[in-house]
């Protein structure tokens, strides 16, 4: 039976960042299930609903013609290390640099990133809009955070150390602008759940 809310796992050294990332790079996770470091205790957050996988890949391919010189748009899971903040997050899909993927194991480096999505579920919105938004705020230079409860989506960059500067919100069936270094209007139409029309 799938779980419906995420599983928080305490490591043998709760709140030490290179312990747990280091538990967290050794679990056997189901697949289906993602594990993350969120708040200084390892994550574990359950299925997305089967309709997500539609709006993921039309983000997927809407963006891949935009993204910067020498790296790549992936829905691949992929674990994304923050040491300064203590956290280790698996976005559901990734732009960026392909030359950081060049090691044979650990996460990857958050400063690779150019830009991340997350798509909302009842168990991670939370998440995703708080602790995540915090971290990617102060080191991602775009963040696409695609709301499935409010059909909404919202484009957040310009990063500082106080979280990003700038935002724009559409809803589903609307363009949203997004900033560079990719430069383009995104269509989100597709994005709502069977049987939602757009007006």
């Amino acid at each position: 039976m799938a779980m419906e809310r995420p599983t928080t796992i305490e490591g043998p050294n709760p709140g030490e960042f290179e312990d747990l990332l280091r538990e967290l790079l050794e679990m056997n996770t189901s697949a289906g299930y993602k594990a993350e470091i969120i708040g200084g205790k390892i994550v574990v957050s359950p299925w997305q609903r089967p309709y997500y996988k539609r709006a993921l890949k039309l983000l997927q391919q809407r963006l891949a013609p935009h993204v910067p010189a020498g790296h790549d748009a992936s829905v691949g899971p992929f674990l994304f290390a923050f040491p300064a903040a203590k956290r280790a997050f698996g976005p559901d899909l990734h732009v960026a640099d392909e030359a950081a993927f060049e090691q044979t194991r650990g996460a990857v480096a958050g400063a690779a990133l150019s830009l991340v999505a997350e798509m909302t579920s009842e168990s991670t919105r939370d998440a995703d809009w708080e602790d995540k938004l915090a971290v990617y705020g102060r080191n991602v230079p775009v963040y696409l955070l695609v709301d499935m409860q409010t059909q909404e989506i919202t484009a957040f960059w310009r990063p500082s150390p106080n979280g990003y500067r700038a935002r724009r919100t559409v809803s589903f069936g609307e363009a949203l602008p997004i900033p560079e270094p990719f430069g383009f209007e995104l269509d989100t139409t597709g994005f709502e759940p069977p049987g939602f029309e757009t007006e």
